[in-house]
């Protein structure tokens, strides 16, 4: 699993419990898959389908900072499927776990379309084979 993006804990993340509000880590997970997805499929129209069971294991208190994991488990015809871990930091103890998130490509009419993908694909070994 490749940990792409750091997030550090402020005071307008925390819930009343002084820990890191569930719904602003879902919402900074959601827009890392479809970051990666937009990235993995060469399409700027990705959106979020499904998403598995959300296991939290952990909290994280204000001053940590976070890292957030994805990986592809699966390319479909018009989905890629990820999963995700979340850990501190410093400790590398994970935070939350979700083991499947399913994001679809979108046609410009807002349609499930192929992406024709089948393997994880770097940007700059993209960027090598147009020289």
């Amino acid at each position: 699993m490749n940990f792409h993006t750091r997030k550090w804990v402020k005071p307008e993340d925390l819930n009343p419990n002084a820990s890191l509000f569930g719904g602003r880590l879902l919402e900074w997970i959601d827009e890392e898959a479809a970051l990666y997805s937009i990235i993995q499929l060469e399409n700027p129209r990705c959106v979020t389908k499904y998403m598995s069971e959300i296991n939290f294991i952990s909290s994280a208190k204000q001053g940590d900072i976070i890292e957030i994991g994805i990986v592809a488990t699966h390319f479909g015809h018009t989905s890629l499927t990820l999963a995700c871990e979340v850990r501190n930091k410093m400790t590398r103890q994970t935070i939350i776990k979700i083991d499947k998130i399913v994001m679809v490509s979108l046609d410009e009419e807002g349609n499930p379309t192929p992406h024709g993908k089948t393997k994880i694909e770097y940007t700059k070994d993209r960027f090598e084979q147009k020289k």
